[in-house]
């Protein structure tokens, strides 16, 4: 059997594969695995949402797309070292992805991936499952307000503006 086993990411909050023998990691299933293979993993449960809000109503899944100001409190990201845009230019931005997303989940992970000032932006801004608590509020009570597969409007937090989309 293979060395691979699936490992719940504590900093995204989503399951990952990982292969013990080379100590290879992944978020995509292992190429030559069938489904099969990987329910029978050790840490599968992580899949079907064990790990992830484990049933719990009170949990919460989304992405996001953020554009951080001079103002944010940390005005620097993979991208840029230095932020200097002011706050209503990085809304004005944001404005410009929520017309190019429309409601479209796809476009809005393609476009965080490419864009958003979120470390979280390598996984289409998925920020995993969350509960109360565990985010800044404003970001927490757009969410919360939000459906499933609903866009919000834009989120302003200390870390900059956002749109939030929630996938769970």
């Amino acid at each position: 059997m293979s060395g691979w086993e699936v490992r719940m990411s504590k900093s995204k909050g989503m399951p990952y594969f990982f292969e013990t023998a080379t100590q290879q990691s992944s978020w995509e299933p292992p190429a030559g695995l069938t489904g099969e293979q990987i329910e029978k993993l050790p840490g599968a449960h992580y899949l079907t949402g064990g790990g992830g809000s484990g049933g719990d109503p009170s949990k919460v899944r989304a992405s996001h797309l953020l554009v951080k100001h001079r103002d944010s409190r940390r005005p620097a990201s993979w991208k840029e070292p230095n932020i200097t845009r002011s706050k209503e230019e990085a809304i004005n931005i944001l404005r410009g992805y929520q017309a190019q997303i429309g409601g479209s989940a796809d476009t809005f992970a393609a476009l965080a991936q490419e864009h958003s000032d979120c470390s979280s932006h390598a996984h289409g801004g998925d920020l995993g499952w969350f509960s109360r608590g565990q985010m800044q509020k404003p970001f927490e009570d757009a969410t919360y307000a939000l459906e499933v597969g609903n866009i919000s409007d834009i989120v302003s937090t200390d870390s900059g503006v956002h749109l939030i989309i929630r996938t769970g």
